[in-house]
């Protein structure tokens, strides 16, 4: 900060650059975990619909409140089931993964006509015997699903189509795993147990443009001063030479970006909406139809945003197997 004669703390982190905004609404998993054990699918998806407050049990080792209760902020997310839409095979060369084919379900959703030019029948039959006459070829298998809002609580009619990867077992044993999810619902309880600790990735609220004091904390002037200029500012934007460099705070876009938060705890799986709704519905979403998980913790982005949910890529060590018990959710 060019204003003091001697250093300074950083205002904001360096690691979220570049602050712009997310290319979709809709967050993508970048990296997959490898676990052991039978073929599963490594991630699901839901809707955000409101924080609020649950009472459990601590049970987490060496915590000075363990076996007593304690009250701890929890996100209710809407998980209506997935549709399996196809299975996506890929091979790994030294430019990365490339696509080596895909089976689709003879009779897609017609919802998904509203996100591409959906082909009046697919050849399951070709492409399956294709498929498996390069399956020594293939690295990597990842079902295509789709979201089904219409079994949400929010109105809302085009789903969202993304890639799950299938982890565990052999290529063999995942793929006939895949054949057999095909044209099928997925639901939570086939991914997720309770008690299981999950990675959670969404975009989060955008702010718009906003200015340095709100974007990266930095201290306001003291408004007694001669401050001519303004106060809610930094004092230099660095020296004239080399030039202004990219590390100074600067206004800009706040919020609206893709983000990781890790180890998220889930707490509750329910089948039934309406043991959590609150009379008149949630605030800025409505009333939970279908099945929903209470997760410990918050969760970014609005109510009704899309939050992907994926097994953890570094779990603690410590963390509690066992499965937790909630007392009380508050509604």
């Amino acid at each position: 900060m060019g204003h003091r004669r001697t250093s300074t703390p950083r205002r904001g982190s360096l690691g979220f650059r570049p602050r712009v905004r997310a290319k979709s609404i809709v967050a993508r998993i970048r990296s997959w975990p490898e676990v052991e054990g039978e073929p599963r699918p490594l991630a699901f998806a839901g809707y955000k619909v409101a924080m609020t407050h649950a009472v459990v049990i601590e049970d987490w080792p060496r915590v000075p409140l363990y076996g007593k209760e304690v009250v701890k902020p929890v996100s209710i997310i809407e998980v209506p089931p997935l549709y399996v839409c196809a299975v996506r095979a890929y091979s790994k060369t030294f430019d990365g993964l490339k696509s080596v084919g895909e089976v689709w379900v003879e009779s897609p959703p017609k919802d998904l006509k509203r996100v591409f030019t959906v082909p009046e029948k697919f050849d399951f039959s070709s492409s399956l015997e294709k498929l498996k006459s390069s399956l020594d070829r293939v690295s990597d298998l990842r079902l295509i699903v789709c979201c089904q809002p219409r079994k949400a609580g929010i109105r809302k009619k085009k789903p969202e189509v993304f890639e799950v990867k299938i982890g565990g077992g052999s290529i063999e044993e995942r793929f006939d795993y895949a054949l057999k999810l095909i044209g099928k619902e997925l639901a939570i309880r086939d991914v997720f147990d309770e008690g299981q600790l999950v990675d959670v990735i969404s975009v989060s609220k955008g702010k718009g443009f906003q200015g340095v004091v709100k974007r990266f904390g930095v201290k306001i002037m003291p408004r007694w001063h001669k401050h001519r200029k303004g106060y809610r500012r930094i004092g230099s934007i660095g020296p004239a030479h080399p030039g202004t460099m990219w590390t100074i705070p600067r206004g800009g876009q706040l919020g609206f970006h893709q983000r990781t938060e890790y180890n998220k705890r889930i707490l509750k799986i329910g089948d039934s909406g309406d043991e959590i709704t609150p009379k008149g519905g949630f605030p800025h979403y409505g009333v939970v139809r279908g099945s929903y998980i209470v997760l410990e913790g918050s969760v970014p982005g609005p109510p009704k945003r899309l939050v992907k949910l994926r097994y953890p890529i570094r779990p603690p060590i410590n963390a509690p197997t066992t499965k937790p018990r909630v007392l009380y959710v508050h509604v």
